[in-house]
């Protein structure tokens, strides 16, 4: 009767104990829901699903990413509010797009040193300590590099001079168009191509690349050159739950951000292919002499890096020392 009975006992102990442990591993698997503050259709969500994909087959039972979708799940402009507030745990996103949690997003756009060198002199370090106290949100990496803003126009020019222009701007080049004597105009992304269409705009600033996903180059007539500035996309993550992650789920996290990092030699040859296409599509450069061109250039981070210091001085004084070259 000894043994009989202590055989369940012994059993039931031994299920307790693999359900325990099966509970446990089950705990260990956390899904993260990000969203695109860009369409779906651009270039930008196309490089990161194949990135997701990646980190969902290698990350079972430790790390999933469930991606809603672009500005559809969540508008542009909201997105990096809906990280804040923990509305979403992730978002693909520019600093630009989410001045409204905090100013110091749009200064980004002023790094001139790549992201492998930002993460090595103190630099990634100082935006997630601004970014944890003002955003509550962990700066994870940075996916888009090698990528100048320019000007797009329809209204031919032969200085660095857009009098007479309205312009569709974000907050990025805001002050810098301003300072040109533009007339600015702020749209989301998706209002640009009617905007364009029915002359509510003469022109637009945006990267080198993704004119044509949005089929911009059909309304499109002049770049000007040199581009200035550098588009920076991101991923942004809810600071409490980056905090709720295991060890392992961080570590894991991590790595997958630096191999998508890794792959930012890509956007090099992309503008290079982009300008060569916007050619042949039959939109003209225009170029100014050198000293208009070194002018054009010095004033672009001239006013921005002022634009900063008027915004935030104490963080603008400490990133440009760290973003500059």
């Amino acid at each position: 009767m000894k043994i009989t009975s202590f055989k369940p006992a012994r059993t039931a102990a031994a299920l307790l104990l693999a359900a325990s442990f099966s509970a446990g591993a089950l705990a260990q698997e956390v899904t993260l829901r990000l969203v695109s503050a860009f369409p779906e259709n651009g270039i930008y969500v196309q490089r990161l699903l194949p990135w997701i994909q990646k980190v969902n087959a290698e990350g079972k039972g430790v790390l999933q990413i469930n991606f809603l979708g672009g500005p559809k799940a969540i508008p542009t402009f909201e997105a990096g509010n809906a990280v804040k507030t923990g509305v979403v745990d992730m978002a693909m996103n520019t600093g630009a797009f989410y001045t409204n949690v905090m100013p110091e997003a749009d200064f980004l756009k002023l790094t001139q040193i790549p992201v492998a060198e930002q993460r090595k002199n103190g630099a990634f370090d100082a935006i997630n300590k601004v970014w944890n106290e003002k955003g509550n949100t962990q700066y994870l990496a940075r996916m888009v590099e090698n990528q100048p803003f320019h000007i797009y126009t329809n209204k031919k020019i032969d200085k660095p001079d857009l009098t007479g222009q309205k312009i569709r701007i974000s907050p990025v080049y805001r002050d810098f168009f301003q300072a040109l004597n533009a007339s600015v105009v702020t749209t989301p992304p998706g209002e640009v191509y009617t905007a364009l269409e029915r002359g509510v705009v003469d022109g637009y600033g945006w990267p080198i690349g993704g004119i044509f996903d949005l089929n911009w180059n059909e309304k499109t007539k002049f770049r000007v050159d040199p581009g200035f500035y550098d588009a920076e996309v991101s991923l942004t993550m809810n600071l409490p739950a980056y905090k709720k992650l295991t060890d392992a789920q961080r570590n894991y996290l991590q790595k997958q951000l630096l191999a998508l990092e890794a792959q930012n030699i890509f956007w090099t040859q992309y503008g290079k292919e982009e300008t060569a296409r916007q050619e042949k599509a039959g939109i003209q450069t225009i170029k100014f002499d050198a000293a208009a061109t070194k002018a054009f250039y010095d004033k672009a981070y001239e006013v921005g890096w002022a634009g900063a210091a008027k915004q935030s001085p104490e963080v603008a004084a400490r990133f440009k020392a760290l973003f500059s070259k």
